[in-house]
């Protein structure tokens, strides 16, 4: 036989090895992640964007101020 024997071998030794393994997401951990929300059109922001970045949101899709917007004790980072 050619390497084709030898590939199922090692399939079948590395299954019975270590079994199957699940796949991982991060979905959860990104949703979790999402503490920071608009006042205004409740979109949620990661707890690691700037202040810079809020002030921007407020400004160029509300036109309102960062404070309009969300709140300092959010835990926003500087």
């Amino acid at each position: 036989m050619g390497n084709g024997n030898r590939a199922a071998q090692k399939r079948e030794r590395n299954a019975a090895k270590g079994g199957s393994k699940e796949p991982k997401s991060q979905l959860k951990s990104n949703a979790a992640a999402l503490t920071i929300k608009c006042k205004t059109c409740f979109q949620s922001f990661q707890s690691t964007t700037n202040r810079n970045m809020l002030g921007d949101h407020a400004t160029n899709k509300h036109g309102k101020t960062f404070e309009d917007c969300f709140n300092p004790d959010d835990g926003v980072a500087r």
